[in-house]
């Protein structure tokens, strides 16, 4: 077959600080990736993807694959019909991302690091005798952490001879999160720049603030309003907001509801979302804190679980919440809605039980495997129905009727209904074995509600102290 030179452009751009200043001026040549054919020039893309910099860390990378490109501009040899070949990855190339990393776990591995089993793309772990060190790799961004000093500066050493990189010190800003210390050991993790500049893009940076993210009678719908203007601007800004969760939790709920409403946005849809930005406008620096904990005893591992019961108009399914605690910190958290119509509430709180137990047994293994002692998991759920049917191993007359759902269905959703059935035993077994704990507690001790539906501004405000968000870096 035939081969072909790609192409190639320059790449300007200004990379900025946290507070906005300018840190440098960047040039890159990158390769129009986009012109390879799968199976000929490139086969793999996979990129794992969390301070040392790694300087071009894609062009470390070594190519497997025969790939041609033209001359750069400005860089053009006096035979203008020469091309170039490359030997090793240039960012655009399809394969880059995956030739670096294999490059970079090449290295951790003969260092005497080994992938984790829990999340291989972008962790690595080294235990020794008292002491232990975690690396999480998110592209050419490396974070490392450890109980020795004097190790990881090794560690950085060995990474140097491999690879041109920058010791950044202190973690202090990371993938557009601001990371602030505080003299008692406490982390505030935020990203004041980051919602500024969404402010800006969506033009209200001027506006006023709101107390809360969603007003507690917020009803939205597919149906009612006309169409806003341009959708492709309503993605843009709601997309942001997503990605705003990451240290905001309290607007989890408010953020996936407008999410539901992508493919044809209404001007209420909008108005919900001003009402979400008016609401981060008058908590710029908010977010999350992570507060030390004490290493004397086993940490605990709890999870708050939640359901509002049909809570959707357009076609009944229910939403689901829950947060997840890992001693005294916020480690885990979602609002999701259901894939299922439930046609009880019992059925629709169970669902969010196998979800949590699910993500909490994951984090379990994952704890486990960097060798931190936990106690028994525990799951609290509001729903007395629920916690009994969770401990009952005998099938009583709820958990009859929901057989009798799933028979209903399962024609025509098969593989969805058998979920439910699951469920109720994979939850039941982690329950009669011990490795999980399931409790009822009172509604107003219910810390998922915030995950689940729009609440009015002092049980907002209440239930926003809990998921730990805060404005100062203080225990």
């Amino acid at each position: 077959m035939q081969r072909h030179a790609i192409g190639c452009k320059w790449v300007f751009r200004i990379k900025q600080n946290h507070e906005g200043s300018i840190n440098k001026y960047k040039a890159r040549l990158v390769a129009k990736g986009f012109h390879q054919k799968h199976g000929f020039d490139y086969t793999e893309t996979f990129s794992p993807v969390v301070k040392p910099d790694i300087n071009n860390a894609f062009l470390n990378g070594l190519l497997e694959e025969e790939v041609y490109m033209v001359q750069p501009l400005g860089f053009v040899s006096t035979d203008s019909t020469l091309v170039c070949k490359l030997r090793k990855a240039l960012y655009g190339l399809k394969q880059a991302p995956r030739a670096w990393f294999e490059r970079l776990k090449a290295a951790l591995v003969h260092f005497g690091f080994v992938p984790s089993r829990c999340d291989p793309p972008s962790m690595f772990t080294k235990h020794a005798i008292k002491q232990s060190t975690f690396i999480l790799v998110y592209v050419d961004d490396i974070i490392i952490t450890g109980s020795s000093k004097s190790f990881i500066h090794q560690l950085v050493q060995h990474l140097n001879l491999e690879f041109h990189l920058k010791d950044l010190g202190k973690l202090d800003y990371f993938l557009g999160i601001e990371v602030l210390h505080s003299d008692t050991g406490s982390l505030l993790l935020t990203q004041t720049k980051y919602i500024k500049d969404l402010l800006l893009k969506a033009n209200m940076a001027g506006a006023n603030s709101m107390a809360s993210p969603m007003a507690s009678n917020t009803k939205l719908s597919k149906y009612g309003s006309n169409y806003v203007p341009n959708p492709t601007f309503f993605r843009s800004i709601v997309g942001g907001l997503q990605y705003a969760t990451v240290t905001r939790p309290e607007i989890s709920y408010s953020v996936n509801k407008v999410c539901q409403f992508l493919s044809a946005p209404l001007e209420e849809h909008w108005k919900a979302v001003k009402h979400i930005l008016r609401y981060l406008q008058g908590t710029l620096h908010h977010g999350l804190l992570l507060k030390p904990a004490s290493t004397t005893v086993p940490l605990s591992l709890t999870g708050f679980c939640d359901a509002d019961w049909a809570s959707d108009p357009d076609d009944r399914r229910s939403t689901s919440g829950a947060c997840i605690y890992l001693g005294p910190n916020l480690v885990n958290w979602w609002a999701k809605k259901q894939t299922l119509v439930a046609r009880s509430s019992v059925k629709a709180e169970y669902r969010s039980l196998a979800q949590a137990s699910a993500e909490i047994l994951w984090m379990q293994s994952l704890l486990k495997e960097l060798r931190v002692p936990i106690s028994v998991p525990q799951v609290h759920c509001d729903n007395l129905s629920v916690v009994s049917l969770a401990h009952n191993p005998v099938l009583h007359s709820r958990t009859k009727h929901m057989e009798l759902d799933i028979f209903f269905v399962r024609e025509k959703v098969l593989n969805k209904s058998l979920h439910m059935e699951l469920d109720i035993f994979f939850v039941r077994e982690k329950v009669l074995n011990k490795s999980l704990v399931v409790s009822h507690i009172p509604a107003q001790y219910q810390w998922a509600d915030i995950l689940t539906k729009p609440l009015s501004t002092a049980r907002f405000l209440e239930l926003r102290d809990k998921l730990s968000v805060s404005d100062t870096p203080s225990v």
